[in-house]
């Protein structure tokens, strides 16, 4: 929620409902989030909390007939949601490149590496055969392909993770589009792999002025590349602020909970945060109150809101429900001081 007065994508009032049965249930449910150029915003959260279905909204992946999606999605003057498949074919990888979280699904396993990045090209561009060929090749020099002329002929399944993971980089960023969104790109790598994926993202964001959405559970991911961090629980936004900012103070009880529950360096001996309880299900969401309340119940019923909402706590810092003002660790020797966790026997 910037203050600025025009974003590479401006999501107002966004809802994604799943058909179960009868009835819709919300698994992205009044989703307001912007994005600009030159920025690398993280959506963090837990399994199930609604990243993915976010990320699959923007770009239109959904069977209409059992999803509902109502709202805006707003890039370059147009509203993406309703679009037709034809439209949105023309956006992906044009305009918003998708790198998927596991690349051994996503590639085609019968396609050579190279065919399936110049697939994109011959869809959105006019480049002959010849150049198409010349850009694969200088695409995967640049993603860090050692041999880019001998990966241009193999098929998915002769690389390795990493490997397939910067093919699919490859493929999303091929026509330099100004939107790119990472589903969870580190996710089964090493950590070595890990960190020059990373790299490489923040290197594309630089180079190209692009606005990255970079869906993430892993807070040391969104500490080191993000921007900006929106968190997302159960299919709403509880916190969002700047990456130092969200770090430095955390303030919603999930936040909290999130950060108390990561390893520290300094502390490997110390006992690690458990939060209780899971995300609920579709059909357990609650349509009113405060979602994360089932998961603290030793703060009491009056310290939430009824109708929970964002509430600005600072310059671009933003709070859902009025908990936080009351939240403390069940555990009162467990804390979070200023995104640090110090637990003490």
């Amino acid at each position: 929620m910037p203050d600025e007065t025009t974003h590479l994508l401006d999501i107002q009032h966004l809802h994604t409902g799943f058909r179960v049965g009868d009835a819709f249930y919300d698994a992205v449910d009044d989703i307001n989030l912007t994005l600009d150029k030159n920025e690398i915003l993280a959506i963090v959260g837990e399994s199930g909390s609604g990243k993915s279905t976010l990320a699959t909204s923007i770009i239109g992946l959904h069977n209409p007939k059992n999803t509902r999606v109502r709202g805006t999605i707003a890039y370059n003057g147009q509203n993406l949601v309703g679009l037709d498949e034809t439209a949105f074919n023309k956006i992906r990888g044009n305009d918003i490149g998708m790198i998927f979280q596991d690349p051994l699904s996503a590639l085609n396993p019968l396609m050579r590496c190279g065919d399936q990045i110049a697939e994109t090209l011959k869809y959105h561009t006019k480049l002959n055969k010849q150049e198409r060929k010349e850009h694969v090749l200088a695409i995967l020099e640049r993603v860090g392909i050692p041999n880019p002329k001998l990966t241009y002929r193999q098929y998915p399944h002769e690389l390795s993770g990493g490997m397939r993971q910067r093919i699919i980089i490859a493929i999303a960023i091929a026509c330099k589009p100004p939107i790119i969104i990472a589903d969870e790109p580190t996710t089964a790598l090493d950590v070595t792999i890990q960190a020059q994926i990373l790299d490489l993202l923040e290197d594309i964001e630089k180079e190209t002025g692009s606005g990255i959405i970079l869906i993430t559970h892993d807070l040391g991911v969104v500490a080191e590349t993000a921007d900006r961090v929106a968190v997302m629980y159960s299919g709403q936004i509880v916190e969002e602020a700047p990456v130092n900012e969200l770090f430095a103070h955390p303030l919603h009880p999930y936040t909290r909970s999130l950060l108390n529950s990561m390893p520290q360096l300094d502390n490997v001996e110390d006992k690690l945060h458990v939060i209780q309880g899971t995300v609920p299900s579709l059909k357990d969401m609650q349509p009113d109150g405060c979602r994360f309340a089932p998961r603290i119940p030793w703060i009491p019923a009056s310290a939430h809101e009824a109708h929970p909402t964002m509430h600005e706590v600072g310059p671009n810092h933003y709070v859902r429900c009025t908990c936080y003002k009351t939240f403390h660790f069940q555990d009162a020797l467990s804390s979070v001081e200023g995104g640090i966790v110090n637990v003490t026997d």
